[in-house]
C-alpha cells in the first residue's frame, strides 16, 4: 500500500506482484483500488489472468483503472465496477449516496438506475447493449494493444479530467478514425471536469466537440451523467447489459 517509486505506488514489478496475489486468491471477492493517477498500463501485461478467470472478482475503480476494465472486458468478457476508490472516501461522508450505492452493490443489492438531466445536445432513443469504456484518455491509450475495446454493438461511456479542449477534440477524432463510433449502439458522457483552453480559444465546449464529431451517426447520445471525476461518482457496471433511454425529460441508464 505505501511503497514508493517516483510517482508510482512501488515499482511496476511490485505493483504487478501485489495485484497478482489478489487475482489468484479465490477468497478475495472484490479488489477496491486505492487511487488512479497513472501507471496501470506499465504493469497490465505482467499479469497472469488464469486465476481471475477461474475465480472472478469485482475490480472496483475508475480513471487509470480503465486499463484493467478494458483489458478484462476485451479478453475475458467479464464485468467490472466503475466506482469511487479509497482515495475518494475521505471527501465523501458515509451518508453520501454514492458510497451507499457502492456498499449496496458489493453486498448483493444490485445497482440503482442512474438519471441525467435533459441536455440540448442529447440524441433521443432507447437501446440496450453492454456498457464499456471509462476515462477517455485511457481508452485512447489502449488503441493498438491487447486491451483495445471492440465497441460494435456496445454502449460506450466516456469521462475525463483536466484536459485541454483541443486534446479532447484530438482524442474523439482518434476514436472516430479507429472506427469506434461506426457500429456503436449508444454513447454516454459522464463528467468532463475542469477542462482548459488555450490563449486562442478553441471555440467549442467539450459537449459541442463530441457532438460535432459524431454528427454523421444516428445512435442515442446522453450528456451529463454523474460518473467519473465528479463529486458524486456513481458506480456503474461495465461489461454487462445496460438499458439507455434518452428523451425530452433527460436520460436514464439502468442495468438488467
Amino acid at each position: 500500500m505505501y511503497a514508493r517509486d517516483r510517482q508510482f505506488g512501488g515499482t511496476d514489478k511490485q505493483r504487478a506482484e501485489d495485484l497478482q496475489l489478489l487475482l489468484d486468491d479465490p477468497s478475495v471477492r472484490a479488489v477496491l483500488f486505492a487511487k488512479g493517477g497513472y501507471g496501470t498500463v506499465r504493469m497490465v501485461d505482467k499479469l497472469n489472468w488464469n486465476g481471475f478467470v477461474r475465480s472472478p472478482k469485482w475490480l472496483c475503480g475508475f480513471s487509470d483503472i480503465t486499463v484493467l476494465h478494458s483489458h478484462v472486458h476485451q479478453n475475458f468478457g467479464l464485468p467490472t465496477l466503475h466506482s469511487p476508490m479509497a482515495l475518494n472516501f475521505q471527501p465523501n461522508s458515509v451518508e453520501n449516496s454514492v458510497l451507499v450505492s457502492l456498499q449496496n452493490f458489493l453486498t448483493g443489492q444490485g445497482i440503482s438506475a442512474l438519471k441525467a438531466d435533459a441536455h440540448s445536445l442529447n440524441r433521443f432513443g432507447t437501446i440496450s447493449g453492454s456498457l464499456i469504456g471509462g476515462n477517455l484518455s485511457i481508452v485512447c491509450s489502449t488503441l493498438g494493444s491487447d486491451s483495445e475495446l471492440d465497441t460494435a454493438g456496445k454502449i460506450l461511456f466516456l469521462e475525463d479530467l483536466d484536459e485541454y479542449l483541443y486534446h479532447i477534440d484530438r482524442m474523439i477524432w482518434q476514436l472516430k478514425r479507429a472506427g469506434k463510433f461506426k457500429d456503436l449502439r449508444g454513447l454516454v458522457i459522464g463528467g468532463m471536469t475542469e477542462m482548459k483552453d488555450n490563449t486562442d480559444p478553441f471555440g467549442k465546449t467539450t459537449e459541442e466537440i463530441i457532438s460535432e464529431a459524431i454528427s454523421e451517426y444516428s445512435f442515442p447520445v446522453a450528456f451529463g451523467f454523474e460518473i467519473g471525476h465528479v463529486r458524486k461518482n456513481h458506480p456503474v457496471v461495465l461489461g454487462e447489459e445496460a438499458l439507455l433511454e434518452v428523451n425530452e425529460s433527460g436520460a436514464c441508464l439502468s442495468f438488467q
